[in-house]
């Protein structure tokens, strides 16, 4: 640090601050002096802002957007308007993506497939999706979901991170943020991605969508991948022992405390709590994704995929164990949705792969009585349009991007179960009852977590922001 004498007031206070920050690091890390068995810590003071309903969150994103009409909201009444043009007064003049702007007609496409009611709450699903029928009663389906984005990577970056717009910071960082980690040994937002098993993988995910934005760094969530080596570099150097890597460890901490003391750099207090948390995780991750414990009935709830890396089912099951060790929000993201052709084609698959995953993970948290504490959520980015894009073709349609009206399911964390939220009208095209933005789910999901979506703020270039942004409002109907 220069001398004294040459620092500006601003500048020694700075460098003073972060050195008691770098000081309190020390303390908490693993194999450096005054660490033993330290609680897990972060978080802001004084939340949660009130009594949570749910201790931790995972979110089962389908990217691509998957059709409502065919698996969610039945509409009996478009059987009868099938291959008729959608009437201007249900359109409303609402805008329409540039896929089929130029088709001559907007002809209806009713689903051909069959749905049903289940469990004591008559809960309506689709025929593609049998395991998730025999959870119904844990089950609320919203089904006046809406969003202003019609195209893909607007409506993901909207519903992960409440603007259309890229840099702003996602759910899972914002809770990690707000709440901070329950086990220092994993980190409290991971990240895994699965695609079809069969069929193109449609779009890519950029890593933004799991990013910090203009938090600090070290709230970005930890992308784990499928294989024998779940997160990069993890691993030992060949040559190097754990206690050699100990003590490189503690020598690099001490030159980036030095460095922090000059510069007052807080991304370099989250390197050092990166490194450290990287040392612990050579311990904790292979333990979490080592599945040779599992009992055989494990397997029959999540299916015989769960067996294979990188898929949704596997993702599942790891979901639960990140669960069960504190994990504050897991993210799974499985792609395939887009079906813009051969719907009829592309959906049983998608169904398929995660119909027994997601309803096995449902049981498996309410077996082990972590489903009252655990919010699970299922959704997309908008849902499908009533009319065919191409033709209408009764064994063979696609559907374009509809964001106006769509849904998603929760189960536990508080959430009442068996309930239906929300309604559209006969063409599936526009909310009629209980409307449900984006930014309004987004809310509702931090108040389950015992947060004020208002209160959970950061100042970034001169304003205050938030997850939901200006807007949001807490759907207390669907509170338990």
């Amino acid at each position: 640090m220069p001398h004294p004498a040459v620092l500006s007031r601003r500048r020694l206070l700075a460098a003073s601050a972060f050195g008691l920050g770098a000081a309190a690091l020390g303390a908490l890390a693993p194999g450096v002096a005054g660490a033993a068995d330290q609680p897990a810590s972060g978080g802001l003071p004084g939340l949660p802002h009130f009594p949570p309903r749910a201790k931790r969150v995972i979110c089962l994103f389908q990217s691509g957007g998957p059709s409502h009409l065919d698996l969610f909201d039945s509409k009996p009444e478009l059987d009868k308007h099938f291959d008729q043009d959608l009437p201007d007064s249900v359109r409303g003049g609402q805008r329409i993506t540039g896929m089929v702007a130029g088709q001559a007609r907007l002809a209806l496409q009713p689903s051909r497939y069959r749905f049903d009611r289940h469990g004591q709450s008559g809960q309506q699903l689709s025929e593609l999706l049998p395991h998730l029928a025999g959870v119904a009663d844990e089950l609320c389906v919203i089904r006046s979901l809406h969003t202003e984005a019609i195209n893909h990577d607007p409506a993901i970056t909207m519903f992960q991170t409440g603007s259309q717009q890229p840099g702003r910071p996602s759910m899972g960082a914002w809770i990690d943020y707000g709440l901070g980690s329950t086990n220092a040994d994993l980190p409290a937002f991971v990240v895994m991605n699965s695609v079809p098993s069969k069929g193109p993988p449609d779009q890519g995910l950029l890593a933004r969508l799991w990013g910090p934005g203009f938090l600090p760094s070290k709230h970005q969530g930890v992308l784990l991948r499928s294989g024998l080596n779940p997160v990069l570099y993890l691993n030992d150097p060949p040559g190097i022992d754990h206690q050699r890597r100990r003590e490189l460890l503690d020598g690099l901490d001490e030159l980036n405390h030095i460095e922090a003391e000059h510069l007052g750099d807080p991304e370099i207090e989250t390197r050092i709590a990166q490194y450290e948390m990287a040392f612990r995780m050579q311990t904790s991750v292979p333990e979490l994704v080592d599945l040779s414990k599992e009992p055989e009935s494990v397997y029959g709830l999540y299916g015989e995929e769960a067996r294979k890396p990188g898929t949704f089912a596997r993702n599942c099951l790891v979901a639960r164990r990140l669960a069960e060790r504190g994990v504050r929000f897991i993210q799974l993201y499985h792609r395939g949705w887009d079906h813009h052709g051969d719907l009829t084609v592309r959906l049983p698959v998608g169904c398929r792969d995660i119909d027994q995953a997601a309803a096995g993970l449902i049981a498996d948290l309410r077996n082990r009585g972590m489903l009252d504490e655990t919010l699970v959520i299922w959704g997309g980015e908008f849902g499908r349009t009533c009319y065919a894009q191409g033709s209408a073709n009764r064994d063979k349609y696609g559907r374009d991007h509809h964001g106006r009206a769509f849904s998603a399911f929760l189960a536990g964390g508080g959430i009442k179960r068996g309930l239906s939220w929300g309604a559209t009208d006969d063409f599936g095209f526009n909310i009629t009852e209980n409307p449900v933005h984006v930014h309004d789910l987004q809310a509702t999901i931090l108040h389950c977590l015992g947060i004020d979506h208002e209160r959970l703020t950061y100042r970034s270039q001169g304003r205050l922001y938030r997850l939901t942004d200006v807007e949001g409002k807490v759907v207390t109907g669907i509170l338990a």
